[in-house]
């Protein structure tokens, strides 16, 4: 059974296409046009991408204008194959694929970053890159990132994910700290020594400076540690 095509457009002019029908940027134009017509609007968010059509292929000039179609039917609402045909003196047809990708803002290092860096906003500048191209976990927007710790080395240039990036520490080991301590439905405070390091939230191990006790607490922001009675 002979493949049957759907015309989209007419026949461009001869002229059109006559001195530079090799141009793959021209061709390219084409198919995107063609499929533009086939599938949804984009959003802002979404682009169409061609092809590849190898940059070395040379077609012979079209003397009757090149003619895009649907080559096959149309069952996927992100992509279609449209066929470039030239029916002229030199006949010559061509597959190119057309499909909408999303695209995403995505948080970039502007320069190599060393571990254990505090990351600030000059570390960081956003891009617009494809979701496909995009690593797992990647963060949107680089103020996520601002005031959170490189947890490895990251190179410049190098998309940043959560697996790169830690909550800052909020206490570290040896530093002073204020123990904050619930007795009897008042609040009590007092001061306190770091044995461990601690983010936003986590445990920690702290020593009473007033009896020498050491218990555990609660690091609830930068060098105050609420102590856990059990």
């Amino acid at each position: 059974m002979g493949r049957t095509y759907v015309l989209l457009f007419a026949a461009l002019p001869a002229g059109l296409w006559a001195a530079e029908t090799e141009d793959i940027a021209q061709l390219e134009a084409l198919a995107r046009s063609a499929a533009a017509s086939q599938l949804a609007p984009l959003t802002e968010r979404q682009r169409l991408v061609v092809g590849p059509i190898q940059p070395t292929l040379r077609l012979e000039p079209c003397d009757k204008g090149v003619v895009p179609m649907i080559a096959a039917a149309q069952h996927m609402k992100d992509r279609v194959l449209i066929e470039l045909r030239c029916q002229g003196s030199v006949a010559w047809h061509l597959y190119v694929p057309v499909r909408i990708v999303g695209t995403s803002s995505v948080a970039v290092a502007a320069h190599a970053i060393v571990a254990g860096s505090v990351l600030t906003a000059k570390d960081l500048r956003a891009e617009q890159h494809d979701i496909s191209e995009l690593p797992l976990g990647f963060l949107e927007d680089p103020a996520i990132a601002v005031g959170l710790t490189a947890s490895r080395p990251i190179p410049g240039g190098a998309f940043l994910t959560n697996q790169q990036v830690v909550a800052a520490k909020a206490v570290q080991r040896g530093q002073s700290v204020t123990l904050l301590a619930d007795v009897g439905g008042m609040s009590v405070r007092m001061a306190g020594k770091a044995l461990s390091d601690g983010m936003i939230n986590q445990r920690v191990r702290v020593q009473n400076l007033s009896s020498g006790r050491i218990v555990e607490g609660i690091a609830r922001s930068e060098q105050v540690v609420e102590i856990i009675f059990q």
